[in-house]
């Protein structure tokens, strides 16, 4: 494995395409333009290749200053469990440490809570915060 990391928003639509659905995050690829131009239009996009094939992606929305979303981080399955999506997370966290407020929203499950604890984030549901969402 010839693993690399760059920022990258620039991304083939077909190199997005194989990621997400490997992940089966299908709703993304339904329109594939949307999901680039999301992807270009973010405050950051950090990448992880393998030679010249998109193995890992963590992308962040917000304003950089005072709040940053964590919106994707994903990794092919051939590559999980490598400490990639590790590298992704404390890779932005540390390019943004000045930022107060640093926020996710994920599905609950064992290892995925675990990962970002051990990351340093905590569930609302464990601390003084609430959290509130609305889905189409």
């Amino acid at each position: 494995m010839n693993l690399h990391f760059k920022y990258e928003k620039n991304i083939q639509i077909e190199q997005l395409e194989t990621l997400y659905n490997d992940v089966q995050w299908y709703a993304y690829t339904q329109d594939l333009a949307v999901l680039q131009q999301a992807v270009s239009q973010s405050v950051d996009v950090l990448t992880a290749w393998d030679c010249d094939e998109l193995v890992g992606m963590i992308r962040v929305v917000g304003d950089g200053l005072t709040i940053l979303y964590i919106q994707d981080i994903l990794v092919l399955n051939d590559y999980q469990n490598q400490g990639i999506a590790t590298q992704l997370m404390q890779r932005i966290l540390q390019k943004y440490r000045h930022v107060r407020q640093k926020v996710l929203l994920t599905e609950e499950a064992a290892d995925v809570r675990h990962f970002y604890e051990k990351n340093g984030f905590e569930s609302c549901d464990q601390g003084s915060l609430v959290a509130f969402a609305q889905f189409k």
